[in-house]
């Protein structure tokens, strides 16, 4: 049976949309910037991929003729955050952002969240960075154990809490009860950011999770699923989804974890779709602005991907793209930039040196993935697999 494993390296742009300076975001290239502020980046799987032909790809070397299929993909969507981004890939193009809470959460919506989680107050309820705020209010939270509650320029309710002195599966709670009262709003996304450590040295954990709004149209993930085909999502696939046309979900802690169980995944799974988020790229070093740290995860995943290509079948499709940006020098904030994303894909029925160019929508992804596997795609994306066939 046929595989397709989608891998998203999570926040990875390759330049800024034409739109941007809508969103504040004139000038950023991820991509381009990790290479610029680490002083260089050795990616020789991705090079011999097609990476450094990507549209508007300036500072990777190019290498010699690529081995895979290239190109980039505009974001129709009005957004940059993860659930915009992974939702149009799978077909769900919006047509009104996500709404977003720049001073905080109004009284009401605080109010019932305090009523109806039990717990005494929150702190924060404003924009915030997530290491900064645990820094700021950790020490509070725990003696006073009122959640801390933060968002971003992102649709997101965020509750850090303290996993021992607060408890984890009460976070879990406090979160559920959240998601229910921010439905009627709209919000993209409840997470829960739980922590550990002692004061000066708190540290966010893998337990992080999810509760997303249930994806507004029909995805690709509902039809491979009607279809009989494994759904298997990788990371926080799951949570982006609501679960909704995931058949099977693989917890992960971090971009090493990630990339060892998608290899693992290569060996089992007999057919279907293997959607991966590498969450580390985005939460480690986009949002904190680490061109060097960045640089580093980017090389040890292309290490990593030259483990899962040698565990490739014949009739395997690899796609390498991204959801969004996250310019690690673009310093005017610490959010997510609104970029291209790269597109490569590799196995051996892809004709090397196969031009994408540039892709009116992330759209296309999800009806490659599924012309591929031999659906007819019905969403609003264009496949290009006959583009990039042998």
């Amino acid at each position: 049976m046929k595989r397709v494993f989608l891998i998203v390296l999570d926040s990875l742009g390759v330049g800024a949309l034409p739109d941007a300076a809508s969103f504040g975001d004139t000038g950023t290239h991820t991509l381009d910037h990790i290479v610029e502020g680490a002083g260089g980046l050795e990616v020789p799987n991705l090079v011999r991929l097609g990476l450094g032909h990507v549209p508007g790809v300036t500072r990777v070397a190019r290498g010699g003729s690529p081995a895979g299929a290239f190109g980039r993909c505009a974001e129709r969507s009005p957004g940059k955050d993860t659930s915009t981004g992974h939702w149009e890939m799978m077909g769900c193009v919006l047509d009104a952002q996500f709404p977003v809470f720049e001073h905080g959460f109004p009284p009401e919506i605080i109010d019932a969240f305090v009523a109806r989680a039990g717990v005494a107050g929150v702190l924060c309820n404003a924009p915030a960075s997530g290491t900064e705020v645990l820094a700021r209010l950790g020490e509070e939270h725990v003696r006073t154990q009122k959640p801390i509650v933060y968002t971003s320029a992102d649709s997101v309710f965020q509750i850090a809490c303290h996993e021992v002195h607060f408890g984890l599966e009460r976070l879990y709670r406090c979160c559920e009860v959240a998601r229910e009262i921010l439905d009627p709003y709209g919000v993209g996304r409840v997470i829960a950011r739980p922590f550990v450590g002692e004061p000066g040295s708190y540290k966010r954990t893998y337990n992080r999770r999810d509760y997303s709004l249930k994806p507004f149209h029909e995805t690709a993930l509902v039809r491979l699923e009607r279809a009989g085909l494994p759904v298997t999502g990788v990371g926080k696939i799951e949570d982006i989804f609501a679960g909704v046309g995931v058949t099977r979900s693989v917890h992960t802690e971090g971009n090493r974890d990630g990339m060892e169980r998608t290899i693992e995944l290569a060996a089992t799974q007999e057919g279907g779709l293997v959607f991966v988020n590498l969450v580390d790229f985005d939460m480690l070093y986009g949002h904190r602005r680490d061109p060097r740290g960045y640089r580093a995860a980017l090389e040890e995943f292309d290490a990593q991907y030259a483990r899962l290509a040698e565990r490739l079948r014949p009739d395997d499709l690899v796609l390498l793209t991204a959801d969004h940006g996250n310019d690690p020098l673009f310093t005017q904030t610490t959010d997510h930039t609104r970029e291209y994303v790269p597109v490569l894909a590799d196995g051996a029925k892809v004709k090397p040196g196969a031009t994408l160019g540039t892709r009116e929508s992330f759209a296309d992804i999800g009806a490659t993935v599924e012309e591929f596997l031999g659906l007819a795609p019905k969403g609003p994306g264009r496949s290009f697999w006959r583009e990039i066939a042998r």
